[in-house]
């Protein structure tokens, strides 16, 4: 049976982009919930500037009080060294690290060129692995810019091989405001699969244009090892207009399950959790199994 894993990215890429912001006792549980689905991969904070982000606010007292045990990994993002410093003495078990495709939304999300966040990128890379603590790089924007339009596939190739320099665990390529195409899809994983050849591939896809599931198959076909989702299809980017929709967990589940790929994530257990991030939040959930319901029904 063909095998993927579930990247939960709720807690983070889920709540950064909402109105409300969630006490640390409801990240907590939100967490919680994400464990008792069975996704042992969970991006659950993100050490940035709480003043840019205020949703991501409170991350050293998330992880102090997230489950530990058992063979969850929880992931941190950070942009520079502080952030990374941040992260390892709040007990991360992985960092992730963002590198923005294009030069305008990179000055917008993070303040500095894609030089600069290349070069930041190996630095953090390489002093996580020092620690102990193995990390992805995130290439944000890899099929379309907010401010820029197209984004080259060659370009976000050829950042793939000057990431690859620092022998990252994994890479990433992000749909950040979701206008990828199957066809795109192919096109990146065969130039990071032949710059990178021995970096597994995460993908990142939004349904803003409800092409993220589509994306998400179509990245399974092509060898993906991870595939990122949010618990209810929240999430989004603060720094891109209409940036909405991650692809929503417990809809991935159903056409995983369906298809015959393992991923161990019960995916009752994640329509519950998005019912009750739903009602944090103030929201209807964007996500659909919810209101259809799996199938064959319980």
């Amino acid at each position: 049976m063909t095998a993927v894993q579930l990247v939960e990215v709720g807690p983070r890429d889920g709540l950064q982009n909402e109105d409300a912001v969630l006490s640390v006792d409801d990240k907590i549980e939100l967490i919680t919930r994400s464990v008792a689905s069975g996704a042992t991969r969970i991006e659950a904070v993100s050490f940035v500037n709480p003043k840019r982000v205020p949703q991501m606010a409170g991350a050293e007292e998330v992880m102090a009080g997230v489950p530990r045990g058992g063979s969850v990994s929880y992931i941190g993002l950070v942009l520079n060294r502080r952030g990374l410093d941040r992260a390892l003495a709040a007990g991360v078990d992985e960092v992730n690290v963002v590198v923005v495709a294009t030069e305008e939304f990179s000055r917008r999300n993070q303040g500095c060129s894609v030089d600069e966040a290349v070069a930041a990128a190996h630095d953090i890379i390489t002093d996580a692995r020092t620690a102990g603590v193995p990390g992805t790089v995130t290439i944000a924007a890899s099929f379309g810019c907010p401010f820029s339009g197209e984004v080259d596939p060659v370009r976000v190739g050829e950042l793939v091989a000057r990431i690859a320099e620092c022998a990252p665990a994994e890479i990433a390529l992000a749909d950040t405001i979701g206008v990828g195409v199957p066809a795109q899809v192919r096109r990146l994983a065969e130039l990071a699969t032949r710059n990178a050849p021995n970096i597994p591939q995460r993908w990142h896809f939004h349904n803003t244009r409800n092409t993220g599931y589509a994306n998400a198959l179509t990245a399974l076909e092509t060898g993906a090892q991870a595939l990122d989702a949010s618990i209810g299809g929240f999430g989004g980017c603060p720094f891109a207009p209409a940036a909405t929709g991650n692809i929503a967990s417990e809809d991935l589940i159903y056409a995983l399950d369906r298809s015959g790929v393992e991923t161990g994530v019960n995916m009752d257990v994640l329509v519950d959790a998005a019912t009750w991030l739903g009602s944090a939040l103030g929201k209807d959930v964007p996500g659909f199994l919810g209101r259809a319901g799996g199938f064959p029904p319980r």
